[in-house]
């Protein structure tokens, strides 16, 4: 039976009042936290904004300053761009044999004096269980299957990797931006109880061997490595702000406040605010804002000499998070290339990188893809010699019989 979509209707009817509740203007509120952010002392907000875990909320760690901002930089004649996105359909329990497909998108795009582009895709079937499974080196006994948030994580590690083997084939050496859409946090490990060997597999052999890999090819030509967030809903800066503002310690904040909101003057004024609603206030487009270590617990615990950076840019359409390792965050030149080609990527593509788009629109697995790859394998298992059973809601689904 399809949605009932006028009991839908009257659902959102009965709750509109509440969700259409408008809140008191907060540009007077952002403008008052942006004049008192930028008089705070530099040598103040490093020592407000050093690594702790005792408030309750995640800031950002000050690098350049607490607030300021940076016109788009110039342009190179010639560049590059290249990016990479993944879907992927996970294991069906109702099939007869598990099985999960990765499907990776490539978007390379030249722009200058010899303008060229490349597309394709890259799908990679998983159905032996060394592929299917993660395995302790150490006990071969000890397995966990890829599936779920698992699956997600394994995808986005094949996205880096998928991007390393791109930007390794350049041949004419121009300036670069190597882009991947999300973060290049890994959030899904984070407040999780995985084993060491799981937490290793996705990090240390996964993420940072791409991403040392990407780094040296970076010593042969200009080359910067970032992933770009559309509409992001994080409040680091926010909060860093919260915490150069505090007159409280920090015990009594993790005491007293929460990760959003407090009743404490003056850091109530940073109460439900976005770091996009600061710096769409504080951003003309191009401009982007200074540059933050990011302290999550995963890159600050396990990504040594790649710690994750950050800032926001202004596109002209959003305010964008653009997430870069280190390694960018301080070189002047990939720093500056990956402001100014992000901007001109936004602008190309009407609010939002054309590369993302394209090398989506390579990876995505539609409704009409997922049914034929179901229809594949079931045909593949009945081939003669293999027997193959199915669940009866599997059969059910396929044969409706109301």
């Amino acid at each position: 039976m399809s949605l009932d979509l006028s009991k839908l209707a009257k659902e959102l009817s009965a709750s509109s009042s509440e969700i259409l509740k408008s809140p008191l203007d907060s540009s007077q509120v952002i403008h008052s936290l942006i004049s008192i952010a930028e008089n705070i002392e530099h040598a103040a907000s490093i020592i407000s904004t050093g690594y702790s875990n005792t408030r309750p909320y995640l800031k950002a760690e000050v690098v350049e300053q607490l607030l300021t901002k940076h016109p788009l930089p110039s342009m190179p004649s010639s560049w590059n761009v290249v990016s990479a996105d993944g879907s992927h359909i996970d294991i069906d329990r109702h099939l007869p044999v598990p099985c999960s497909l990765i499907n990776m998108g490539v978007c390379k795009l030249t722009y200058g004096e010899t303008p060229l582009s490349e597309l394709y895709n890259e799908p990679t079937l998983k159905i032996n269980e060394r592929d299917l499974c993660i395995t302790n080196p150490s006990n071969n006994n000890e397995v966990e299957l890829l599936t779920g948030q698992l699956l997600s994580l394994e995808r986005a590690i094949i996205e880096i990797g998928t991007l390393k083997e791109a930007v390794a084939d350049i041949k004419n050496n121009l300036p670069t931006l190597a882009l991947v859409d999300g973060s290049l946090i890994l959030w899904g490990l984070s407040g999780q109880a995985y084993k060491t060997y799981v937490r290793e597999h996705f990090i240390e052999h996964g993420l940072l061997h791409h991403m040392d890999g990407i780094k040296k090819i970076a010593d042969n030509f200009p080359l910067s490595l970032a992933a770009y967030i559309s509409f992001p809903r994080t409040t680091e800066v926010i909060n860093s702000i919260r915490a150069s503002i505090c007159e409280k310690s920090s015990d009594y904040c993790g005491e007293h406040c929460n990760s959003r909101r407090t009743n404490e003057t003056p850091c109530s004024l940073a109460n439900n605010l976005l770091d996009r609603d600061l710096f769409e206030i504080y951003l003309s487009a191009g401009e982007r804002s200074p540059i933050y270590r990011s302290q999550s617990s995963i890159p600050h615990l396990y990504y040594g000499k790649h710690q994750i950076y950050f800032f926001y840019i202004n596109t002209g359409q959003e305010i964008g998070r653009v997430e870069i390792p280190k390694w960018v965050a301080e070189n002047p030149q990939l720093l500056n290339l990956s402001h100014s080609l992000i901007f001109d990527q936004c602008k190309r593509g009407q609010g939002y990188p054309v590369a993302i788009s394209e090398s989506h629109e390579q990876a995505v697995l539609n409704g009409k893809d997922r049914e034929l790859f179901k229809n594949l394998v079931l045909q593949f298992m009945q081939r003669p010699g293999i027997r193959a059973l199915t669940s009866q809601k599997e059969r059910s689904k396929r044969s409706p019989w109301l």
